[in-house]
């Protein structure tokens, strides 16, 4: 058996969670970055004794627009999939069930499925430091009751909340730009998911494309790229009820 861990991780907290699941299995992993715009999903050969650990975040409720179709792209020829959901402390409403039937089409098994919270890629103050300690001791004890699930020769799939269909995708709300700190080096538009940031001019971003991912904001190595201050402080007071108290990881299985 191999283990892959697939990802999606546009500012890295997703990508902390899928470690720590695929972590528990084997310190070597294969891993499939689908942030990436040039990700090819057709570059690992899977087969069914492969388990696939396959992490996404939750974008206002579902699987963001370009990791759902580089994973339709995936082929799983039968491989086991544990479906990790990773959220900012609000909610993952319909993430679990879209996730799921890209898995089940792309040709997983589903053998169970995570959620967890990671530091809200927006509003950074929201769930700051998670995956924390508790989080990864939740880690330990579900890839132990997966683990113990296969050795048992279960093979049933689990039930997972949402609805059908999806709820309505959101549209982009915060697009970053340059500040004055800016030397054009073009990382940010070598590292954006949709190339929505133009490599001659990082100021020229096509707001169309842009999801509001804030990997360029993670990946510039001059911190001179942010969100507009007054959207953001406006998100923080609109999740500020919502996010409140501290939600904890779960296991379905």
């Amino acid at each position: 058996m191999k283990v892959y861990e697939i990802y999606f991780s546009p500012t890295g907290g997703t990508k902390k969670v899928a470690d720590l699941v695929a972590g528990s299995w084997t310190d070597r992993p294969a891993a499939l970055d689908l942030t990436a715009c040039g990700a090819d999903p057709r570059s690992i050969a899977l087969s069914g004794e492969d388990v696939a650990v396959i992490a996404v975040p939750s974008y206002a409720g579902r699987v963001p627009a370009p990791a759902a179709a580089r994973l339709g792209a995936l082929e799983g020829n039968g491989a086991g999939a544990i479906l990790v959901c990773v959220y900012g402390n609000r909610a993952y409403e319909d993430t679990l069930v879209e996730l799921e039937d890209l898995a089940r089409t792309a040709g997983f098994h589903i053998i169970a499925a995570v959620t967890a919270v990671a530091e809200h890629s927006i509003v950074r103050r929201i769930a700051s430091g998670r995956p924390d300690a508790q989080d990864r001791q939740q880690m330990m004890e579900f890839s132990a009751k997966i683990r113990a699930k296969l050795a048992a020769g279960d093979c049933s799939e689990p039930t997972l909340p949402g609805n059908r269909p999806y709820r309505k995708a959101g549209r982009a709300g915060i697009v970053p730009g340059p500040t004055r700190a800016c030397v054009r080096c073009g990382v940010c538009a070598g590292a954006c998911p949709v190339g929505a940031i133009s490599g001659s001019d990082p100021g020229k971003v096509d707001k169309k494309s842009c999801i509001s991912c804030m990997r360029c904001v993670s990946v510039c190595p001059h911190g001179a790229r942010k969100g507009n201050g007054l959207m953001i402080a406006l998100a923080g007071a609109m999740l500020k009820k919502e996010c409140a108290g501290r939600k904890d990881c779960r296991l379905y299985l």
